[in-house]
C-alpha cells in the first residue's frame, strides 16, 4: 500500500522524498512530528499524513488501488474526515459517547463517498485507504482506525499496540492457525478484509480511550514502518528521542534502511 498530496490544501502535509516538518505546542500538553516518504522502492507516494494545526486530532491512512486510485482514496479520507470533525464536533465540552459517534460518523461518511466515486470513475475502480486516528477532546484521547495502520502508546515505560488489524493474518492469528512471529512474513499479511472503500469500512472504529498523561508518547504509521522495523526496534527509537520530530525522522530513517518496500510514514505526538 502506498501515499499522496494534494497541493491545494497546505494542511496535508507533502510526502515524497522530503521530511516533513509539523511540530508545535498547544496550551504546553502536545508537540509532534511527521514524516512521510515514497521510499526506495515505489514511484508514488499514496500515504497521507495529517496534524491539525491546533492539534485536535492526528491522522494517518495508507490508500490502496494503484497509482491516482490509492492518492486519491488516502487524500479523500484525511479531507472529508478532517472537515467532518472540524465542523461538528465540540472538543472542549463533548461526552465521550458523542465524541466517539463523530469519529465513526465521519467515517462512515467518506467511506461512502469513496465507494461512491470508486463506481463513478473507472480510473478509481476499487480504490481504498485505511486509516488511524488519534483525537484528543475533552482532556481525553481516542485511538482506533480502519485496516492495518496502527497507532502506539508509550507510557510509563510500556509500550503497546492500541488497534487491531484488520487483515486476513490477523484473523488468523485470532483462530490460532498461525502465529504472531509467522504473520510478519506470511504471503496473506497485506490481504485486508476491512477498509475505508468497502461496505465494511464505515461500520464503526471502537476507538480505545484513555486520560492524557504527562509524558505519554504516541506513533501513528503505516505499515511500512513495520515492514522495515519490529515492535522492540520502534519502542527503543520512540523512547530516546528527544523531540517528537527526531523520532519520526529516525523511525522512517530506520524502516527505510532496513529494506521496507512500501512507502513509510510515521506521526509521533508527545504529551508534555
Amino acid at each position: 500500500m502506498d501515499l499522496g498530496e494534494r497541493p491545494e490544501d497546505v494542511r496535508t502535509v507533502r510526502t515524497g522524498e522530503m521530511s516533513s516538518t509539523i511540530s508545535s505546542v498547544i496550551d504546553m500538553q502536545l508537540r509532534w512530528g511527521l514524516r512521510s516518504i515514497t521510499g526506495d522502492y515505489r514511484e508514488n507516494n499514496e500515504d497521507r499524513g495529517f496534524a491539525d494545526p491546533q492539534g485536535r486530532y492526528f491522522i494517518v491512512c495508507d490508500g490502496m488501488g494503484g497509482q491516482a486510485a490509492g492518492e486519491k482514496a488516502s487524500e479523500m479520507a484525511v479531507k472529508l474526515v478532517s472537515d467532518h470533525l472540524d465542523k461538528r464536533l465540540d472538543f472542549e465540552h463533548e461526552a465521550s459517547d458523542k465524541v466517539r459517534k463523530a469519529i465513526d460518523d465521519a467515517i462512515r461518511d467518506a467511506n461512502m463517498e469513496i465507494m461512491a466515486l470508486g463506481e463513478l470513475d473507472p480510473h478509481l475502480c476499487k480504490m481504498g485507504t485505511t486509516i488511524v486516528f488519534l483525537l484528543c477532546a475533552a482532556d481525553r484521547f481516542y485511538a482506533g482506525g480502519v485496516g492495518d495502520s496502527p497507532a502506539f502508546r508509550l507510557s510509563d515505560r510500556k509500550f503497546e499496540k492500541l488497534t487491531k488489524d484488520h487483515s486476513l493474518t490477523q484473523a488468523l492469528i485470532d483462530a490460532g492457525t498461525i502465529t504472531p512471529d509467522e504473520a510478519r512474513t506470511h504471503r496473506f499479511k497485506n490481504v485486508l478484509w476491512r477498509y475505508m472503500g468497502t461496505k465494511e469500512g464505515g461500520t464503526g472504529t471502537e476507538p480505545k480511550e484513555f486520560p492524557l498523561i504527562h509524558g505519554d508518547r504516541f506513533v501513528l504509521c503505516s505499515d511500512g514502518v513495520l515492514e522495515g522495523i519490529s515492535f522492540d526496534q520502534l519502542k527503543s527509537l520512540l523512547e530516546k528521542s528527544p523531540d517528537p520530530q527526531v523520532a519520526a525522522d529516525s523511525i522512517v530513517e530506520a524502516a527505510r534502511t532496513a529494506g521496507s518496500q512500501d512507502n513509510i510514514t510515521c506521526l509521533v505526538v508527545f504529551v508534555g
